[in-house]
């Protein structure tokens, strides 16, 4: 498989970090786009040889330009992985606007912005993956998580929607939706209540970044080239 022109939109810390491994490992150009962890960024730079751009994606203008300078450093762009997300627990009731609005700016416009400059690049060259990484709550729900499920189902309606849109272009859109991930973002959660989540998890152990960044890259390859506009449970078996 020749060398391909991946952007990574949150790909400093967590899953999207897992992601920019995999892809560098496989020999592929990587341009992450990040907001604040500037260690992290840095340290995955230097180990792997990925490039990295500071930006704030939930502002429209700034998405735009980071992709943009994204695309002229690859020439081109094949893949777009939208991994930016943050997540808070608290009772609906107590949510603020500001909880609200920062909680579908984060993880839901960013990845339209995102979706919104690279499809410009892709159906010029008819050709291109669009992979979000939506959550399992996205599908079922969450209780005291209503803003973030919110913002992960609206991920599922711009995959399916996109998929049908530009697949005429040769374009495959798809999301992949974690289950309970070992990473920074859950590392508040007390070992009573993770013990419960991998009591409910089939497979009985939570996941790791790699197992999502795994199916990112079947869904990049060659061998799901008619895979579109699906939304595909990464979650050990919690959501069926």
């Amino acid at each position: 498989m020749s060398m391909r022109r991946i952007i990574v939109n949150g790909g400093s810390r967590g899953i999207g970090a897992a992601v920019v491994r995999r892809f560098c490992q496989n020999g592929d150009r990587v341009v992450f786009l990040y907001k604040s962890a500037d260690d992290a960024a840095a340290s995955l730079c230097a180990e792997y040889g990925a490039d990295a751009i500071k930006a704030d994606m939930s502002d429209a203008s700034s998405a735009s330009d980071a992709v943009k300078r994204a695309i002229e450093l690859l020439g081109g762009v094949d893949v777009l992985v939208n991994s930016t997300g943050i997540a808070q627990i608290k009772l609906f009731t107590d949510l603020t606007d500001g909880d609200w609005a920062r909680m579908i700016d984060t993880n839901l416009s960013s990845a339209f912005y995102a979706c919104r400059e690279v499809s410009r690049a892709m159906i010029t060259e008819h050709n291109g993956r669009i992979i979000n990484i939506g959550s399992m709550w996205g599908r079922s729900g969450a209780s005291c998580e209503v803003h973030y499920s919110a913002s992960k189902a609206g991920l599922r309606g711009l995959t399916v929607s996109l998929a049908k849109e530009l697949g005429p272009s040769g374009i495959t859109v798809n999301c992949i939706e974690p289950g309970v991930i070992d990473t920074e973002m859950n590392s508040s959660l007390d070992e009573e209540t993770r013990a419960a989540l991998i009591e409910s998890t089939p497979l009985c152990r939570l996941g790791s970044a790699d197992d999502v960044a795994e199916a990112v890259f079947f869904l990049a390859s060659e061998g799901a080239s008619f895979i579109t506009g699906q939304c595909i449970g990464v979650d050990g078996g919690f959501i069926s």
